[in-house]
């Protein structure tokens, strides 16, 4: 299998790691010296310049900075081949719904946690019903700083609880309110409420938190069922008791959620059926982003 890596960056180099340890041949868009570098210690089949260089392909991966990827998928997107792009699909939610009418069947977004073992866990509870009806779904994505000069954290941030949620409730909220610190046209910090069917999606994604958190919790009419952190292999479920709360620990072992949605597009290459998340679900994640963003006062 050929798949073609557009980017190969600090996250793009990781990307190319685990498609040589599924097996592919991977040729590599590499523009900076650290990029070429990064694909030659990687064990890239090839390093060309742009994408006109590439050889004939059976599937690609985007992994360039957010705010190329329109431009980067409308160079791919005419090779033919099933394109994987890094989340989100877009900065904008024009160019997204454009990409994802253009390619309905074969432009898929990276969305990591929807292959993350305690989230699958959590999407069980939840259909299953085994803590009763569901009210909500609380994400907490905290830390310092954004390594990503070309957007501001919201646009990193916000696509994987919104993903999460996805998985878990088997729909995307839609926006009702934010409120966010502003630094020029930079957010810093947003917390938003967002509604689905019956169901509330308390949002809270910053880069001013001393503390770093990645912690879910599903919140249900018989208890609370959390994933604690991203590293976590564990997912752990509180009910009411006599003095308290009665903790229940679910294992969840499994594939690191990179190499899982990595090998989902591999072997939808070999016929398989497609991973998640669609460009529709992509371009529809971009929309609600520029919602919130538009409630909370964007600049």
């Amino acid at each position: 299998m050929v798949v073609g890596l557009v980017g190969c960056g600090g996250w793009g180099r990781h990307i190319l790691r685990d498609l040589v340890a599924l097996g592919c041949e991977v040729p590599v868009v590499a523009r900076s010296e650290e990029s070429r570098a990064r694909a030659e210690e990687g064990g890239a089949a090839a390093i060309v310049a742009d994408v006109a260089s590439l050889p004939r392909l059976d599937g690609v991966v985007v992994a360039t900075p957010t705010a190329s990827h329109a431009e980067t998928l409308e160079e791919v997107l005419p090779l033919g081949a099933p394109v994987f792009c890094e989340k989100p699909l877009t900065d904008n939610p024009e160019s997204a719904a454009r990409l994802a009418e253009h390619a309905p069947d074969r432009l898929f977004v990276m969305d990591k946690w929807r292959y993350h073992p305690g989230v699958a866990e959590l999407a069980v509870i939840a259909r299953e019903r085994r803590l009763g009806t569901v009210a909500g779904l609380r994400t907490v994505r905290v830390g310092w700083g954004n390594p990503h000069p070309d957007v501001d954290m919201v646009w990193i941030l916000a696509p994987h609880d919104l993903s999460i949620a996805l998985e878990v409730l088997g729909a995307l909220p839609r926006a009702e309110a934010a409120a966010a610190q502003w630094l020029g046209e930079e957010a810093t910090h947003l917390t938003a409420l967002l509604r689905g069917d019956r169901w509330w999606h308390a949002l809270e994604v910053s880069a001013r938190s001393a503390e770093r958190i990645r912690r879910i919790e599903l919140h249900c009419d018989g208890g609370v069922a959390a994933l604690a952190d991203g590293w976590d292999e564990h997912v752990t479920v509180f009910r009411d008791g006599p003095d308290g709360p009665v903790e229940e620990r679910i294992e969840t072992p499994g594939e690191l959620p990179l190499l899982a949605e990595l090998r989902a597009f591999v072997e939808h290459l070999d016929g398989g059926p497609p991973p998640r998340s669609s460009a529709a679900e992509g371009a529809a994640t971009v929309a609600t982003i520029a919602d919130l963003r538009r409630l909370a006062g964007e600049p």
